[in-house]
């Protein structure tokens, strides 16, 4: 009888994959053994393009991401709404255990190859710094050692293949050592993050209880400025608009009509100028109400390791705005940026001419206590006040040329929404353990970030806790040329998830 028992315990350890809690040595040692393997699929991940724009480029990461989480013992199933597919996974499932859902970001910028220093977005460069610059070496000398200040660059490296590929490495270590994660895994992998993810609401609203968790993992976004582990807790939203003043109905020669008509260059110049003080603060009546930072708010703002001086000299900068104290405060309020102005020609192509418009682009930046609809109202009040007024069409009429002096037009869009959770919820502080268990008190906690996640909609729905977890490293180039993330961060995301994942969530 002894014997049998000993032969069917031996055999549930050989066949049934065991919850155990990874201590710090075996998390770094099991991430440090599968960090080749996992670069070399992340080359192959990362070559596959993925602007979301382009249907046969979502299919292509969808299969290869399918295949890779039905190997790991996943069950996928394809979700479309608008004609765009979404693909949802589920892990095996213990009704003693909290479920996590974790949000995957797959597709990228678009990109424009020549402006890269290799020879496709596609093609991974692995590159090292060489007196003070960037030199590609061969994916082969990962094979001799591998150096954790290396870095790759292609696109979505950082934004966000890199991260996707930490979870999925975790996942993979689980698997060979016949382990299983603390807690229930759904994952939802978004194709269209890129373009605010236009129909992710949508199917989570008519599969709630597929997606049901008891908190949402988002992995996705940059590291806070230090490189540390960083969980941000938060993210602003945005709204755009577009600003056109008027001037004569088409572009005059400024040698014939300068001094006699008005340039729209000016009013806009004016206008543009009137919303925000000299000291950077925003004009617009009632543009930060409903804003209140609690002391344990601002606590937890000190506790992230920054000096306003390096930033200003990393930036280039003498002073900073004076919206908040620091650079974690002013993350916490608001914002209204130019992101562009048009108005004529200049350079080679500069003319001797009065333009008939000049355009501004507007960038709002919101917080839960700011929603987007509310600060383009004020906005747009704030252009009537100045005693715009605002045509409804395309180009001012005839009749309104006449009538107004002062004409503009104003369009907005609202795009993805703020969203905030709690720093001392159950979930935060279980992600806080798994952080602590690895790195000890080398990490960070953000409370909120200034860029904009289009999660928003169904963290709401699903009314779960969302927190970021942030791996890629401040200097990726995100969106731009040469994105790019370093070794040590990836590997720095694998540990960070192996940690998370072991760690007990009662």
């Amino acid at each position: 009888m002894n014997r049998l028992y000993l032969l069917i315990t031996l055999f549930s350890l050989v066949w049934f994959p065991t919850f155990a809690q990874l201590d710090k040595v075996e998390i770094q040692r099991l991430s440090e053994e599968s960090l080749l393997p996992s670069l070399n699929k992340f080359n192959e991940f990362l070559k596959i393009p993925n602007n979301g724009r382009f249907p046969d480029q979502i299919q292509a990461n969808l299969n290869w991401c399918q295949k890779e989480l039905n190997k790991l013992g996943f069950e996928t199933q394809v979700l479309s709404a608008g004609g765009v597919p979404h693909l949802f996974a589920k892990g095996k499932f213990d009704p003693a255990k909290k479920t996590i859902l974790v949000y995957l970001q797959i597709d990228g910028q678009a990109v424009d190859t020549s402006a890269w220093n290799q020879k496709s977005p596609f093609i991974p460069a692995l590159k090292k710094e060489v007196d003070g610059k960037l030199q590609e070496i061969d994916w082969s000398s990962l094979n001799d050692r591998i150096d954790l200040d290396w870095k790759i660059f292609a696109r979505s490296a950082s934004d966000s293949k890199g991260p996707a590929m930490s979870i999925l490495t975790a996942m993979e270590i689980f698997q060979q050592n016949q382990l299983e994660p603390a807690v229930n895994l759904k994952l939802i992998l978004d194709f269209q993050e890129e373009l605010s993810s236009p129909e992710l609401a949508g199917i989570v609203q008519a599969n709630q209880a597929l997606f049901a968790a008891d908190g949402i993992l988002i992995m996705d976004g940059t590291r806070h400025l230090s490189n540390l582990p960083n969980l941000a807790f938060g993210a602003r939203g945005i709204a755009t608009a577009t600003i056109k003043v008027f001037g004569a109905k088409e572009n005059l020669h400024s040698g014939q009509y300068g001094n006699f008509s008005p340039n729209p260059v000016f009013g806009l110049s004016r206008l543009l100028a009137a919303m925000k003080d000299e000291y950077g603060k925003v004009a617009v009546p009632g543009f930060y109400e409903g804003v209140n930072l609690s002391e344990s708010d601002m606590q937890a703002m000190a506790e992230v390791p920054e000096s306003m001086e390096e930033i200003l000299y990393e930036l280039g900068i003498a002073k900073a705005d004076q919206v908040g104290g620091s650079y974690q405060e002013a993350m916490q309020y608001p914002s209204l940026n130019i992101r562009g102005i048009n108005a004529g020609w200049v350079g080679k192509e500069v003319r001797t001419l009065i333009p008939s418009v000049a355009i501004a682009e507007i960038d709002i930046r919101t917080v839960k206590e700011t929603p987007g609809e509310r600060q383009i109202a004020l906005l747009r009040k704030f252009i009537t006040d100045q005693g715009y007024h605002i045509i409804a069409g395309e180009e001012p009429s005839l009749e309104e040329r006449k009538a107004y002096s002062k004409l503009a037009s104003f369009d907005f869009r609202i795009g993805s929404q703020p969203f905030r959770t709690s720093m001392d919820s159950d979930f935060a502080l279980w992600l806080e353990a798994g952080m602590k268990h690895v790195f000890g008190s080398d990490y960070v906690k953000t409370r909120q970030t200034g860029g904009s996640q289009p999660m928003a909609p169904f963290i709401n729905i699903l009314n779960a806790p969302a927190v970021s977890v942030r791996i890629p490293n401040p200097d990726n180039n995100i969106h731009g040329p040469n994105e790019n993330i370093r070794i040590g961060n990836y590997l720095e995301g694998i540990q960070t998830c192996l940690s998370i994942l072991s760690q007990p969530f009662q």
